[in-house]
């Protein structure tokens, strides 16, 4: 997890150098690393990539460079007095979130601050009331003319609605779940005027590249206006794609999907015909919607996709969507020049779009208004034919994506209506708890030791106590081992991370699963390693692997699954506890008896581990191995020139080389070493880049003093 606190500290904002100051954080529980900010923005407009940080603004999966956001935000409209008013947190602007600027309207609350829970005993964040395994929860405000602390007034905002907004954000670990963000909104009616037919929006501009392999901006527009968009009305799910940008090496898709709302009124979807009102006790008729609309990114000529620039043409872009006009689709009648507007939106192009559903009736004073979106990210489900088709067997895995995020909503509420019926009420505390899910076993704690050509995974018993939410059960079957295909993270612009299963154990004698049983790993004592409190009670050894190769590596947790419920065997996500390791020698204490050496040797530029990237002349490795545990290593010319020198330490991540930034664990902590080796970057003190040749190299042990002097090759 990354965190922007540094913007506060250094008295910063984000789009001007003396405006408001917040904080913002990176989902990191799940796949998704999508951005969220305190005033209620998501993304970054790509600036983490501009800024060195390296933050990400919507990327999924996580490492792959695959870029979805270029920023989203809430709107929240109605009617006061008669009065059209609007306030949106973010709008069409090629910079992204500019404070004061119109559109940017809502500001923090500056003595609530930005929160992190979990439910995640492992987290320094596990709180009781932790809803996901990674909760943001911010507040902020559209009450303010001015920004807070500043006497920058905010660009045509003069009449606030008296809004405050309580936002939670949910992401979860588990396999079928780690491709959303929950985004849960509560809008508070703090001011003194009743709010009529009332509508509240996620506005989003999507865009879908890879920026492995095209940077992010580059080529200005020609960079954002490769992305197809669609709606697809019986979900509430907008999504984009990209359908011209880097083909082949993007194939996800991001959607948006409405996933439910609740007022004094009652619960509320467009789905329903009527609502229960829970101030009645009874069903009653409404006219609840869902509106979709789209246009091109910051432009306002075209007469049906125009950008709404005043209060009114944001309204009615709320309360009237494309998916009402009758050229939306081929099964309505009308007189459609263009072809249908959903032929028109999956055309290439950047897009601005927005989900708003509503009327709320009498937002009164003290009031609030519940209402609830997901992103959802989905890998396309390859069907041979180009991304521009954007068809229903390319969006399955979309649409099953988004399906969980609402069952994941739904919570007790089985059947979706709304209100709590016999049976449904499994915590017992007589109201629907939304945000259940059936959980896998807890991730195994695990212990990775790399050694020359052999990794050893320890893990502990932890996951057999674990207690399904839905059943009340320990329903524990087993672990499963995991490790990647050799060369997995420089294949290609795109790490590809999968996992092959190189072993599985389950327990023995209970009629589920293939009763392997745990005599081969169990330990006859559990041990501990130093500095870690966690006791380890399994072992499995992984040999035949490759020295200075990255391995992933992985131990989940599976059930027996619940047949009662025609729910599958579920399993922890291989990708919540695996580590980066790196086979090799280890720590030698005689330098006569054990000489270090470099490989490859000679070393070609290019060499297989080393794979594309946009610093490729800082992504370079070669591995000095056969090193004391402390020692000071030092490169010459053949005429005895000092090129470069370094430290080997015990606990050396790789944080002195950017191949391992670049390549390895996302936290460097999880890059796991066998003690005996460094990686060099083949540059100077000064990053140059050395020329081919023979160079010469000394090891000093800082422990005994002594050296060894060796040579190795450089082609080109």
């Amino acid at each position: 997890m990354k965190s922007s606190l540094f913007l506060i500290l250094l008295g910063l904002s984000i789009g001007t150098a003396t405006g408001q100051t917040f904080e913002e954080k990176i989902t990191s529980a799940s796949s998704v690393r999508l951005n969220v900010t305190g005033v209620g923005t998501f993304g970054n407009a790509f600036r983490g990539y501009r800024d060195g940080t390296g933050d990400q603004s919507c990327e999924y999966p996580v490492g792959s460079g695959k870029e979805h956001l270029f920023e989203s935000g809430i709107w929240f409209g109605g009617l006061v007095n008669g009065q059209t008013l609007v306030s949106t947190s973010a709008y069409d602007n090629p910079r992204g979130y500019t404070t004061g600027a119109p559109g940017f309207e809502f500001t923090v609350i500056p003595e609530i601050p930005f929160q992190e829970k979990s439910t995640l005993f492992s987290s320094p964040f596990l709180t009781v009331d932790a809803v996901s395994h990674q909760d943001f929860i911010v507040n902020y405000t559209d009450t303010n003319i001015t920004i807070p602390g500043t006497g920058t007034q905010i660009s045509e905002h003069l009449q606030p609605l008296g809004l405050k907004v309580i936002q939670e954000t949910y992401n979860y670990n588990f396999t079928f779940s780690d491709f959303f963000v929950i985004v849960n909104l509560k809008f508070v009616n703090v001011g003194n005027r009743t709010i009529d037919s009332a509508y509240a929006a996620l506005w989003s501009n999507t865009v879908v590249r890879n920026i492995n392999v095209t940077p992010a901006g580059s080529g200005g527009a020609a960079f954002y206006n490769k992305g197809g968009n669609g709606f697809i009305d019986s979900l509430g799910l907008a999504y984009c794609y990209d359908h011209s940008g880097d083909v082949g090496f993007t194939e996800s898709y991001i959607g948006q999907r409405f996933l439910g709302a609740e007022d004094k009124n009652g619960f509320h979807h467009f789905a329903f015909d009527s609502t229960f009102n829970t101030r009645t006790q009874q069903w009653q008729q409404e006219n609840f919607d869902i509106n979709y609309n789209a246009w091109t990114f910051n432009n306002s000529s075209d007469p049906v996709f125009f950008l709404p620039g005043s209060d009114n043409q944001r309204y009615q872009k709320m309360t009237r969507g494309l998916n009402d006009n009758e050229c939306w689709s081929a099964t309505t009648s009308g007189n459609c020049p263009n072809g249908t507007l959903q032929e028109q939106l999956n055309a290439a192009g950047n897009r601005s779009d927005l989900i708003a559903v509503g009327p709320f009736r009498d937002f009164a004073p003290g009031d609030t208004i519940e209402a609830v979106y997901a992103f959802v990210l989905a890998t396309k489900n390859e069907d041979g034919n180009p991304n521009s088709d954007n068809n229903a067997t390319q969006r399955e895995n979309l649409v099953a994506n988004a399906d969980w995020a609402q069952t994941t909503f739904n919570g007790e509420d089985k059947n979706f209506n709304g209100i709590l019926d016999p049976g449904e009420d499994k915590d017992g505390n007589n109201e629907i708890t939304r945000y259940i899910l059936p959980t896998p076993p807890d991730a195994p704690r695990t212990k990775v030791i790399a050694k020359e050509n052999t990794i050893e995974i320890y893990w502990s018993d932890n996951s057999e106590f674990s207690i399904d939410p839905i059943t009340q059960e320990m329903d524990f079957e087993g672990y499963r081992i995991y490790l990647s295909k050799i060369g997995f993270d420089v294949a290609g612009p795109t790490p590809n991370l999968e996992f092959v299963q190189a072993a599985e154990f389950d327990i023995p004698n209970n009629g589920v699963a293939k009763e392997i049983g745990f005599q081969s790993i169990i330990l006859e004592e559990g041990i501990q390693f130093e500095n870690d409190s966690n006791v380890y009670v399994y072992k499995y050894v992984l040999e035949s692997v490759q020295n200075g190769w990255q391995y992933a590596v992985a131990v989940s947790a599976f059930d027996r699954g619940n047949p009662a419920s025609n729910l599958a065997s579920l399993e922890s996500n291989p990708n919540a506890n695996d580590f980066r390791v790196f086979a090799g020698t280890p720590p030698v204490s005689d330098l006569k008896e054990n000489e270090p050496f470099v490989y490859p040797n000679p070393y070609y530029y290019g060499a297989a581990w080393e794979g594309r990237s946009n610093f490729q002349e800082q992504s370079r490795k070669l591995v000095f191995a056969n090193l004391p545990e402390r020692c000071k290593i030092r490169v010459f010319t053949p005429a005895g020139d000092l090129i470069d020198e370094f430290l080997h330490e015990p606990g050396n991540a790789g944080q002195d080389i950017r191949w391992y930034e670049t390549f390895g664990a996302e936290n460097a902590n999880e890059n796991v070493f066998s003690g005996g080796e460094h990686s060099w970057d083949l540059l100077s003190q000064a990053t140059q880049i050395i020329g081919r040749g023979v160079y010469r190299f000394s090891v000093e042990d800082l422990n005994t003093n002594q050296t060894y002097q060796g040579k190795f090759i450089v082609i080109k």
